[in-house]
């Protein structure tokens, strides 16, 4: 037998029974939702990766990494690396390479003064070797006995030694220093003379007493092959020409 239903039980029916309609979202609450879920999974996954990729160097270095220099030696020490942070073999390194340059500038040192003292001695001093070399150059070119056998005055020349070499012309000068019983200094020296007459040899002797700072000339003789011994400077019958004697270990005149 068929059910009765009534007219407002079949509607209700009917409405239980049917389909529901799909729903439409809204364009902008997609786009929304879609670029929310996309970041927010983009988020999730650079986290992921950056703590996956720290997590190592987190596990094998705990500390920051110290920056190493190169080792301190002999020959490569600078001294930028400051001494309490060297090792003791890098100051030992250190101590001999400084000890080496100290010892260096000592010598150069050492040696530029040597060299500057003879220099001054032997040449720069008035009373030098070199000085009285050119006085007793002087004295025999104005001479006229030494013009009558040599030339002229201008043209007579001074130099040392004989070469084997015509291109030296500082010619070594013999000469001998020595000190007598009295304390007087002796300086004698040789050299040799040319002009366009005629060529001899020079001999210079000098004296220094105790109490003098200067030497003196004792004799300046000039001697010319075939001529008489031309005497420059002589000390016979000067005042003073002859030293005197101590007396209880002084000079009383």
């Amino acid at each position: 037998m068929a059910t009765i239903y009534k007219p407002a039980q079949a509607i209700q029916l009917l409405r239980s029974t049917a389909p529901r309609p799909l729903s439409i979202p809204n364009k902008r609450t997609a786009r929304a939702a879609f670029s929310t879920s996309r970041n927010a999974q983009a988020t999730h996954n650079s986290s992921n990766t950056t703590s996956n990729n720290s997590a190592p160097n987190d596990i094998l270095s705990p500390h920051p990494a110290i920056p190493t220099r190169r080792r301190v030696t002999i020959t490569n020490d600078t001294g930028a690396v400051r001494w309490s942070d060297l090792s003791p073999g890098e100051k030992a390194s250190r101590t001999v390479q400084q000890s080496f340059n100290l010892t260096v500038v000592l010598v150069g040192i050492l040696f530029t003064g040597t060299v500057g003292y003879y220099l001054f001695s032997d040449i720069i001093s008035p009373n030098s070797k070199t000085a009285y070399f050119n006085r007793a150059t002087t004295l025999i070119r104005a001479h006229p006995e030494c013009q009558k056998l040599l030339g002229p005055g201008p043209q007579i020349s001074a130099h040392g030694e004989n070469s084997w070499s015509r291109w030296v012309h500082n010619r070594h000068i013999n000469s001998t220093e020595e000190t007598d019983q009295w304390g007087t200094e002796h300086l004698r020296f040789r050299f040799y003379v040319e002009g366009p007459l005629n060529q001899g040899t020079a001999i210079c002797h000098l004296t220094k007493r105790p109490s003098q700072d200067e030497w003196e000339w004792c004799e300046l003789v000039v001697n010319v092959k075939g001529a008489k011994t031309v005497w420059v400077e002589r000390a016979e019958g000067k005042a003073g020409s002859r030293v005197a004697p101590k007396i209880f270990g002084a000079r009383w005149w």
